[in-house]
């Protein structure tokens, strides 16, 4: 009974959270979006170079079976990444995210429906992307302050749209494309291969990528390099 109070309770946050973030959107003044070059907002590709740190960073949308079995591989090696989850898959899986944040991983934005944000207007890209970090902070009280668009695209007003929300833009500097290529050992070279300081490397929650983590990470701390998360290895 106690389980489906708080089912019962979280679906009547997101569903709050639903109505306030389109209402708000729905009441902002026209935006001007400054043309490129008139502000100093950027994409993010990588980390610091100075230092020999490395990052893995996790775009999750599906498969919280194996995102569970990334927790616990990193949480036995005492290592931390990033999630950046898409909102839609957050409000159905509450318990994963309060694991990531007892795990120490940064939780990051990804959107509410994996769109392309290059194609939405301000208004569309405040929207995804404020609905999310609403969700997030409802469900497990962590605030995200990263956001990665949906497959690399986006546009002046994501940019502009992020930054006023608060957020960093993050791409990658190494893709080890395990969403197309369902080959462990792919992933493993695409990971490692040349990896060097500051690097943020781009992974999904598939089951090939699984089998790989273990000797990526043991690649990682043969050569030197400290797996942390991307505001980590920031800084």
């Amino acid at each position: 009974m106690k389980k489906i109070f708080r089912q019962g309770v979280i679906t009547n946050v997101i569903l709050f959270c639903l109505f306030l973030s389109v209402a708000i959107v729905g009441f902002l003044p026209e935006k001007t979006v400054p043309i490129s070059g008139e502000n100093n907002v950027t994409a993010i590709y990588n980390g610091n170079r100075s230092e020999k740190r490395v990052s893995l960073m996790f775009n999750v949308y599906e498969n919280s079976k194996v995102v569970n079995a990334i927790i616990d591989l990193l949480n036995e090696r005492e290592l931390k990444a990033t999630f950046f989850v898409g909102g839609c898959w957050a409000d159905d899986n509450a318990e994963t995210l309060v694991r990531m944040v007892d795990g120490g991983h940064e939780i990051a934005n990804h959107g509410y429906f994996h769109k392309d944000h290059k194609k939405l207007d301000y208004e569309k890209n405040l929207q995804e992307i404020k609905l999310t970090g609403t969700i997030v902070y409802a469900l497990c009280s962590y605030k995200t302050t990263l956001f990665a668009p949906p497959s690399g695209s986006f546009s002046e007003e994501t940019l502009v749209a992020a930054s006023e929300l608060g957020y960093k833009v993050i791409m990658w500097s190494k893709d080890t494309i395990d969403w197309r290529d369902k080959d462990e050992n792919k992933v493993y070279s695409r990971a490692t291969k040349n990896v060097t300081n500051g690097d943020l490397i781009l992974m999904h929650p598939k089951e090939h990528t699984l089998k790989a983590l273990p000797r990526v990470l043991d690649y990682f701390e043969d050569i030197g390099l400290k797996q942390v998360t991307v505001s980590q290895n920031l800084s």
